[in-house]
């Protein structure tokens, strides 16, 4: 049997962080999506597009909170 990690709103949060948005410790999913579309709209977050890019292909392992916050916040400005 196979065991893979899903990616939950720490793990959205810790990837969002390392390209440089600031996101308070415990934001949900959603707080993370706005606060990276603030920053992206003010000043440009490198590598943003290719994050949501990458975590929509495998959205097979994206809690659904996280695919959610994903769809109504970033994608609608990043495409």
């Amino acid at each position: 049997m196979m065991i893979v990690d899903l990616i939950d709103g720490d793990d959205f949060r810790a990837r969002l962080v390392a390209l440089g948005v600031h996101i308070p410790e415990g934001a949900g999913p959603d707080t993370c999506a706005r606060m990276a579309l603030c920053k992206h709209r003010g000043e440009g977050v490198d590598g943003l597009k290719e994050l949501v890019d990458e975590l929509v292909r495998r959205s097979d392992i994206l809690l659904p909170s996280v695919r959610q916050a994903i769809d109504h916040y970033l994608l609608p400005a990043l495409n």
